[in-house]
């Protein structure tokens, strides 16, 4: 009564398979492959020096609002209840 054999795993395997049907196996199959893809991908952009991002143009002001006032954006804030 050591270890599992072949017989044992393919009888487990019938189980699971009759369980959950081969259609929900499928897609948790397709779910845990773009996951560990999404995870690789994660790592690569990880690993990878940000560039810097050049400047954007300065704002002149023109008219009789500091540039300070046309780069603010007015925002209520409520919190959830």
């Amino acid at each position: 009564m050591g270890s599992f054999s072949i017989w044992h795993w393919l009888i487990v395997l019938l189980i699971v398979v009759l369980v959950f049907g081969t259609k929900k196996l499928k897609n948790i199959g397709q779910d845990l492959g773009g996951a560990v893809k999404g995870f690789k991908d994660g790592m690569k952009d990880g690993s990878q020096p940000e560039t810097p991002v050049p400047p954007s143009s300065q704002v002149t002001a023109s008219s009789s609002q500091p540039a300070a006032d046309k780069a603010t954006i007015d925002v209520e804030a409520r919190n959830k209840s």
